[in-house]
């Protein structure tokens, strides 16, 4: 039986003793995992970061990662560094509208905006729709 294929956005924080080291592409070979690369920045021999679409089948994407974590490479979610600003918001419901995975949802007789971080895939469709802009992505 074939094993289910997963796929999670993260980014890899790489300090400066890593950045001119082969870890992607180990990630390829050793591990069995596809990437798209969403956004990056190093510089070499400086500190710098990937943000990475992971695919591949669930024990791989583990086993890659604590790879990743052993090489000295920070790895964090992508979602958590999506953020809803409580000052900015004004309870429109735009973004649970255009959540395609129900990160948003409005709840209460105030209908209140309620962010759930976990269930977030980081697609960006909530930072397009919010008109009040209290929806920021942070590197």
């Amino acid at each position: 039986m074939a094993k289910a294929t997963i796929s999670h956005r993260v980014i890899l924080h790489f300090p400066s003793r890593v950045v001119n080291q082969p870890v992607i592409s180990n990630l390829v070979k050793n591990y069995d995992l596809s990437f798209s690369i969403i956004k990056a920045s190093i510089i070499p021999d400086q500190e710098g970061y990937v943000v990475l679409e992971l695919t591949g089948d669930q024990e791989s994407y583990n086993a890659g990662i604590r790879y990743l974590n052993d090489a000295g490479v920070q790895v964090e979610p992508f979602s958590q560094n999506i953020q809803r600003s409580e000052e900015r918001c004004v309870q429109c419901g735009a973004c649970a509208g255009y959540c395609p995975t129900g990160a948003f949802s409005v709840e209460g007789t105030e209908r209140t905006i309620v962010f759930d971080n976990n269930l977030c895939v980081a697609c960006g469709l909530c930072l397009t729709a919010c008109p009040a802009r209290a929806m920021k992505l942070y590197f």
